[in-house]
């Protein structure tokens, strides 16, 4: 069985959904892509005039040779579930509904139907990831490997991945570290659902949260019986000016970098204002720095980190430049939090797994690391200059924001216009996520964060067979 697949709806991620997926059977590759083709238009799942991808794009995706698709797609349209004309591609073709037949006593289940583009944001690029650059490092880690590797071990983590990471994010990111600083976690979720404990542990009762971002974070605080009430956020950022008002935050959560999701940077002033609040309060700045490596317009802003070690935990992980499968992040701590984190890891996940752990060690030591995400670096930003350069030609009324940075634009709407797009690209079977979507407002906070129609598109997850198709569709729902 061959798929093509970059993900699947039913994931918790919000970023992740379905491009083209077929299941490749039969007695052979040909008639199991035809007869897969077959079924997803049958059921709705590939709707009149959708756009199929380009026959050397699937077959790639698949691992087929492009005969195979071009075949498949012969046979559907001589049959005529598939049009093809010169400019135009393959679409499916526009078919008359039968009469309805009488309506049965037996009841029908009804079956969910899965988008077959997915824009929303919270995804790489899954279809390149490096796959046999990963197996070579897994291949020397594990020969490399002394037995004692894998055993319980360190609860902070392997120290040859620690150690890498030392390096790398200095030199990267200029975070300040140490091994010994270093906990190895299963990614931020996890990082940031420990973090909570050791707050709550603290003494902390509050920790301040950017008015837009992911309702889970919050949930995961909220569930370390911790309070988060929104620090509001403009064109500059964060305004943490505003956390000398929340008198008993003892901790703030930030992505000062690529503010998530409007798309801004933390302005200069505003991470001074961050740190001396910390330094004064006594407080702890939580850096979320998700997709920190990808800048496309300049060398990408250090981490807040580096202005105060001792103040600012610092949090990273392989989610956005790999792939959010690989299970592996990293939290740099002040020297004094160490031995609280240990006791709080202690008590769920002890370690993640030590040949992944060595894997990557190997993967960033060798080089492979830094190559991928050179590469990366280019192919969204070629995809984000595409994205806008459509969007102007097609859809001029509507206005890309945010900093050419990460794997996401906010594209605004005029007002009261947000819900019937995103309503009108589901029924087309693209998946798109409104910046309403990640409002927040606290139950009786003073103010309410202002009020944006816009959408959040993630331009980095679609593969190069699905980028066409999602484009068509998005330009058709916009105003």
């Amino acid at each position: 069985m061959e798929r093509s697949q970059t993900n699947s709806t039913s994931e918790p991620d919000p970023g992740l959904g379905t491009d083209l997926f077929v299941e490749l059977r039969g007695p052979g590759l040909r008639v199991g892509l035809a007869n897969a083709l077959r079924e997803a238009v049958r059921t709705g799942r590939l709707g009149p005039d959708t756009r199929l991808p380009p026959s050397r794009s699937l077959a790639a995706d698949l691992g087929v040779s492009r005969n195979t698709v071009t075949d498949a797609y012969a046979e559907l349209v001589a049959e005529g579930w598939l049009t093809a004309r010169q400019g135009s591609g393959t679409r499916v073709a526009r078919r008359t509904e039968p009469h309805s037949a009488p309506r049965s006593s037996t009841r029908v289940r009804t079956v969910r139907r899965h988008p077959t583009y997915g824009m929303r944001p919270g995804s790489p690029d899954l279809a390149n990831f490096p796959r046999s650059q990963w197996l070579s490092a897994a291949r020397r880690a594990l020969s490399a490997a002394p037995h004692d590797a894998f055993g319980y071990g360190d609860p902070l983590g392997q120290m040859r991945l620690r150690t890498v990471l030392t390096e790398y994010l200095a030199r990267a990111r200029g975070v300040v570290a140490h091994p010994d600083r270093i906990v190895i976690c299963s990614g931020f979720h996890h990082g940031l659902s420990l973090m909570g404990q050791v707050l709550k542990a603290q003494g902390t009762r509050t920790v301040a949260v950017e008015a837009y971002g992911l309702d889970l974070y919050r949930d995961l605080l909220s569930a370390a019986g911790l309070d988060t009430p929104p620090l509001f956020v403009d064109e500059y950022g964060a305004r943490t000016d505003d956390l000398a008002t929340l008198h008993k935050a003892g901790a703030v959560l930030l992505t000062p970098a690529h503010q998530y999701p409007t798309g801004v940077a933390l302005h200069p002033d505003r991470r001074a204002a961050a740190v001396d609040w910390a330094r004064a309060r006594g407080g702890l700045i939580l850096e979320d720095d998700y997709d920190g490596e990808f800048r496309y317009d300049r060398q990408p802003v250090g981490a807040l980190q580096g202005l105060d070690p001792d103040r600012v935990v610092y949090f990273g992980s392989v989610s956005k430049s790999l792939a959010p499968g690989v299970r592996l992040g990293w939290i740099v701590l002040p020297e004094q939090l160490v031995p609280e984190m240990v006791a709080a890891k202690g008590y769920g996940d002890y370690m993640s797994s030590a040949l992944e752990q060595l894997t990557l060690a190997e993967f960033m030591a060798s080089g492979a690391y830094d190559r991928h995400v050179r590469a990366m670096r280019q192919h969204y930003r070629r995809r984000r200059e595409d994205l806008v350069r459509v969007l102007q030609q097609r859809a001029p009324a509507v206005r890309v924001t945010g900093m050419a940075a990460g794997l996401q634009v906010v594209v605004e709407l005029p007002r009261g216009t947000e819900r019937s797009v995103v309503e009108a690209a589901a029924r087309q079977g693209l998946a798109l996520s409104g910046m309403s979507d990640f409002r927040y407002q606290a139950p009786g906070a003073g103010g309410q964060a202002p009020e944006q129609d816009a959408l959040v598109i993630n331009y980095a997850a679609p593969s190069d067979s699905a980028w066409a198709g999602a484009l068509d569709i998005l330009c058709g729902v916009l105003p």
